[in-house]
């Protein structure tokens, strides 16, 4: 099983970059760049919170579980 984070694309299609998202959320560049780029190990529940809540989007939006192995 693999979780696909799916920050990149909704961040494109709201045109907003990671900084952008930063600054609203209160989350490090650092932290969210990790999930843009799909590298994180894992995800604080508030975190997950505060990205819905800026984006107006589910959990089900950003996390995908998928049975395709990498």
């Amino acid at each position: 099983m693999t979780i696909k984070i799916h920050l990149s694309r909704l961040l494109g299609e709201r045109r907003m970059t990671v900084a952008e998202l930063s600054r609203h959320t209160g989350i490090s560049k650092n932290a969210l760049g990790q999930l843009y780029h799909e590298t994180s190990q894992g995800i604080r529940f508030d975190t997950l919170d505060k990205i819905c809540t800026v984006l107006n989007c589910s959990v089900a939006e950003i996390l995908e579980r998928s049975s395709r192995l990498l």
